[in-house]
């Protein structure tokens, strides 16, 4: 598959996987009344949970065992878990942004930080 395609096919799944943690961030903050920086991790970890089923089996086609690429996910998950709530408690919480472009903007980075740790590391050969 080539680089494009495969860049494609992971951009494909991060929108499902963005609705999955837009959705929980969303409904945590507007109705549940959670500060946004709690209520993004918890959206991080659903959209995460999509991200993975949907990025082995599609966008790089692995036959790395769950046991192998559970923890490698996990850890690279971790990083942008520690980079969404670096990224939310700067953009929202020291510099006031709107937490919805705050989360845009922490998304897109952690898109670049996941789709190369994944690439060459999680479900790589």
């Amino acid at each position: 598959m080539t680089l494009s395609r495969q860049f494609t096919l992971f951009v494909v799944v991060g929108v499902a996987a963005a609705i999955a943690h837009f959705g929980a961030l969303i409904g945590l903050v507007e109705a549940g009344g959670w500060a946004p920086e709690p209520a993004t991790l918890v959206g991080y970890v659903a959209g995460g949970i999509v991200s993975y089923v949907l990025n082995r089996r599609h966008t790089y086609a692995s036959d790395r065992p769950h046991a192998e690429a559970g923890w490698r996910f996990a850890l690279v998950a971790g990083v942008g878990f520690g980079l969404t709530y670096f990224s939310m408690s700067v953009l929202h919480g020291w510099l006031g942004l709107h937490y919805l472009l705050a989360q845009l903007a922490t998304t897109g980075a952690v898109l670049v930080w996941s789709f190369v740790a994944h690439k060459l590391w999680t479900f790589g050969a």
